[in-house]
């Protein structure tokens, strides 16, 4: 059964990365949603040492990713990619529960 999000092999390693770069072995990527943004809602990363009880806790390669209960439900399904192009390098989510994205991709409806 796969993943009910799935935090791909790119996206792990560019967080193994910067925790690397933090010196800070607990830290966490912690992925909310908020409300906010030209759609409604938007994406939010932050670092985090701390798991709260409602939180699910995903590991890949080594490294924990935390997302919050109300979260969740707006990101199952979804993919957490880190990207570099040509616009620049950048964490990405592919939300199939998202009815319409802004231009950046940012922020979303659902």
């Amino acid at each position: 059964m796969p993943a009910p999000i799935h935090f791909t092999d790119a996206a792990a390693a560019k967080v193994a990365d910067l925790i690397a770069e933090e010196g800070n072995p607990d830290l966490k990527l912690r992925v909310f949603v908020q409300g906010g943004g030209c759609s409604g809602f938007q994406y939010g990363f932050t670092f985090d040492e701390i798991t709260n009880e409602d939180d699910t806790t995903m590991t890949k390669n080594g490294v924990s990713l935390l997302i919050d209960a109300m979260s969740y439900q707006y990101l199952l399904g979804a993919e957490i990619d880190y990207k570099e192009d040509l616009q620049g390098a950048q964490f990405v989510i592919k939300n199939p529960n998202a009815t319409t994205t802004c231009g950046c991709g940012s922020s979303f409806s659902v």
